[in-house]
């Protein structure tokens, strides 16, 4: 029977320290989950010797040879030749028949999953999913194409979940209502953010390495640009968001601090003065003051410029097939005048054989 789990490690990276070190992305597939863990060599060492001490047995496969003289950060031919080795091992153990390796708390320890995977019997696919971390939260970048997705539909998620709650924390009318919805909102943008940033790492490094991902596939130009496309359009509604957030929270301040309208007529004894007449004011600017209502109108043309950036994009490429196809037509005009030539040039031969053989005859 097929693994549970298949397990990669699809590329590697070095690490922003002081004192560089390679990190290798391990990519976990599973029913209804994907998500990615990030080790180092020394901590496969410490797996190995905790497998070997807690299954009374080596482990099936050995780890590839430490390196004295040469560093991975300085090596990619080492980095590729210990990537493939430490993937190797990890399978092997996986794939083995024999689960004493698997059960152990120091593998599922070193690949986050949840302790409910040591018993077949108990291990369910819908425990696995609950329990798992969702990928991108960690912000370890994301080069699998389908964790990638998977990913992806995360993060709409998160900005779907954090737009209810701003919609929320509008219509509150307690000031503790109010609140609980913000923090939630902001936490799903927090998640929002991680994600958006493990997903366009995961794209750089995939083009920084011409390709890679589960299967070392290489995704094709067409798909690479839609999902750049993709995470400037999650990260522009992020923003968004985050701008409508500050406003309300700045118009809840204003509020906090401004005096009401029964409390200026009590004071005054005058009627106050009536609020903005622009015209008919929509959902959007109804809740929001002068100030909120520019920055409201910024964040729209600053959308608009985006789009006309985009849209100026589109008809460069239309141009630029347009050309393409233009001179492909050019070299066919071409090609055709010189089969029109040989037809005419042939048709003569063929004309001048009609005499002889007339004559013949």
């Amino acid at each position: 029977m097929a693994p549970s789990v298949e397990i990669a490690i699809p590329d590697t990276q070095v690490s922003s320290t002081a004192k560089p070190y390679t990190l290798y992305n391990i990519t976990l597939r599973l029913p209804l989950r994907s998500f990615t863990v990030q080790k180092r060599y020394s901590d496969f060492l410490t797996l190995h010797e905790s497998l070997t001490s807690q299954a009374d047995a080596a482990p099936p496969a050995s780890l590839p040879r430490k390196s004295w003289f040469t560093r991975t950060t300085s090596s990619p031919q080492l980095t590729e030749e210990r990537r493939k080795g430490l993937e190797t091992y990890l399978r092997t153990i996986n794939e083995t028949s024999d689960p004493r390796w698997r059960n152990t708390s120091a593998w599922r320890t070193f690949l986050n999953l949840p302790s409910t995977t040591a018993s077949a019997n108990s291990s369910t696919v819908s425990g696995l999913h609950s329990a798992l971390t969702a990928p991108g939260s960690g912000g370890a970048p994301i080069s699998d194409p389908t964790v990638w997705i998977d990913c992806h539909r995360d993060l709409k998620a998160q900005l779907h979940d954090a737009r209810l709650h701003l919609t929320r924390r509008d219509q509150a009318t307690k000031a503790q209502e109010q609140h609980d919805s913000s923090a939630q909102a902001k936490r799903c943008l927090v998640k929002a953010g991680t994600m958006i940033s493990a997903l366009d790492q995961g794209l750089k490094n995939g083009a920084e390495r011409g390709g890679g991902g589960w299967g070392r596939e290489k995704l094709g130009e067409g798909e690479a640009r839609r999902r750049r496309d993709l995470v400037q359009s999650a990260r522009k509604e992020k923003e968004g968001l985050e701008n409508l957030l500050n406003a309300m929270a700045a118009k809840s301040m204003l509020d906090a601090t401004v005096a009401t309208a029964q409390q200026k007529k009590a004071l005054v004894g005058a009627q106050p003065k009536q609020g903005r007449v622009l015209g008919k004011e929509t959902a959007r600017t109804r809740e929001l003051d002068n100030q909120g209502v520019l920055q409201l109108q910024k964040q729209l043309m600053e959308d608009q410029d985006v789009d006309v950036e985009e849209l100026r994009k589109i008809v460069a490429r239309q141009k630029e097939l347009g050309v393409a196809i233009n001179n492909e037509l050019e070299v066919q005009n071409e090609m055709l005048k010189m089969v029109d030539e040989d037809v005419t040039r042939v048709q003569g031969k063929i004309e001048i054989a009609k005499k002889r053989i007339g004559k013949i005859s």
